[in-house]
């Protein structure tokens, strides 16, 4: 466990962060091992339909980053100042808050797939992997925001080695289950968006658990009653 209090040293700092830089660097990897999979079993077009509706779904799930960045300071600030009940109450209205928003975003984005894709400029031979591929990794939209929000608040409880460890984990599972859709069952580009969601579903189901039954956490997932001023 790396606590947040305490004197930092450089060296003390960079051990801190290796871990959430790593983490992000190894979700990013999500999007390239789908690509790679999908181009080399599903064929080009499908491949050019991923990379197409890409940026659109990283906008939406990356939402997640925006909750998690500035509510880590918001917790981080008030565990600061010794008042860990309120920081488990704000931790907990962020969470419950984003993960609300990510279905609501979700079944939105679901629902305008096909006008998002052409937007982007699909064609006829691209719009069906562009919506098949979107509306899978669209319902799981709730549960990538939270994968997200999470490797920021893992650090923030002084366990970002832990958060490593479950971004790993969904990122594994994520590599796996390609090469069993896509490489093996051949389900193409829907394979590829179930392998994704099925790995954000580890990377935010665990450390829920985690927050709501760890005693070596200041942080607990509590239900609590919402304040809209600390989502603003």
């Amino acid at each position: 466990m790396n606590q947040l209090s305490g004197h930092f040293t450089i060296r003390r700092l960079l051990a801190y962060c290796a871990a959430p830089v790593a983490m992000i660097v190894f979700t990013s990897i999500y999007g390239i091992v789908d690509g790679f999979f999908v181009s080399n079993w599903a064929g080009q077009t499908a491949f050019a339909a991923v990379n197409l509706i890409m940026p659109a779904l990283m906008i939406l799930t990356g939402l997640g980053f925006m909750f998690g960045t500035g509510g880590t300071a918001l917790v981080a600030r008030t565990l600061g100042e010794g008042k860990e009940k309120l920081a488990s109450e704000y931790f907990s209205m962020i969470t419950w808050t984003a993960a609300i928003l990510g279905a609501i975003i979700g079944i939105i984005g679901f629902i305008l797939a096909p006008d998002i894709a052409r937007m982007l400029g699909a064609d006829s031979s691209m719009m069906n992997d562009c919506v098949t591929y979107a509306r899978l990794v669209l319902i799981f939209n709730a549960t990538y925001m939270l994968q997200n929000l999470f490797q920021s608040f893992l650090a923030a409880a002084g366990r970002p080695g832990l958060g490593f460890v479950i971004t790993v984990t969904g990122g594994i599972t994520n590599m796996i289950l390609d090469w069993l859709f896509v490489g093996i069952f051949h389900w193409g580009t829907a394979g590829a968006a179930i392998a994704t969601g099925i790995g954000t579903v580890i990377g935010s189901l665990w450390p829920m658990i985690w927050f709501m039954t760890s005693g070596s956490t200041p942080l607990h997932l509590i239900v609590i009653r919402f304040s809209i001023r600390p989502i603003l």
